[in-house]
């Protein structure tokens, strides 16, 4: 990599006895550094691993009008939570209806809404009366008869309102994965929905 040269004669008289003193000039040859790079560079382009896109699967329901195309939900395996603006969180379970709309619609945050999702999955799986020919699948793939039976009858069904957020959205759908939530859909929130959300922020002064 590197040469040294010997310069040539100096000005100097010879005297006797003295010996002619030599120049040395140094010279660093830089090709084999090149290929050294280009061999590290290659190295790392085939070593690296490219990222890939990460892609979170959403289950929507059919957009049909047929009553037997569409998607069954149990009422009394199904939790609804609607997103407003705030960071609120709201829900209910099973079936709104005029009758019931004061005591089931609730406010929460994202911090509670946790412990709602793992209470209800909770009472799902304890109420829980028996499928034979889910149980039999269960069998077969090695899992827990009752507990994967049972996550087939919970039913989590998001509404996000108008003035809900992209990051709420992408965190309620975060809790489905933390909370081992199987069927989950993206629905829109009906005007009886959206009304009890502005009532509800207008009372508790949400902003």
């Amino acid at each position: 990599m590197a040469s040294i040269d010997s310069g040539g004669g100096d000005n100097h008289k010879k005297g006797p006895g003295v010996k002619k003193a030599k120049k040395l000039s140094t010279r660093v040859d830089m090709t084999p550094m090149v290929d050294l790079g280009f061999l590290l560079i290659t190295f790392f382009i085939f070593t690296a691993t490219m990222s890939s896109p990460v892609a979170m699967d959403l289950n929507m329901p059919k957009d049909t009008k047929d009553l037997k195309d569409q998607t069954e939900v149990k009422q009394s395996g199904a939790l609804t939570i609607m997103l407003g603006k705030g960071d609120q969180v709201y829900y209910y379970e099973g079936e709104l209806t005029p009758e019931n709309a004061s005591t089931s619609f609730k406010q929460t945050t994202f911090k509670g809404i946790r412990d709602v999702i793992i209470n209800k999955r909770k009472e799902v799986i304890s109420n829980y009366k028996g499928s034979p020919a889910c149980e039999q699948k269960a069998k077969d793939k090695g899992r827990d008869p009752k507990t994967e039976c049972a996550d087939e009858d919970f039913v989590v069904v998001i509404k996000p309102d108008d003035d809900a957020t992209y990051k709420n959205t992408v965190d309620i759908l975060d809790e489905m994965t933390i909370n081992n939530v199987k069927r989950f859909a993206m629905v829109k929130i009906s005007d009886t929905e959206k009304e009890l959300v502005k009532a509800t922020e207008q009372a508790s002064g949400v902003k």
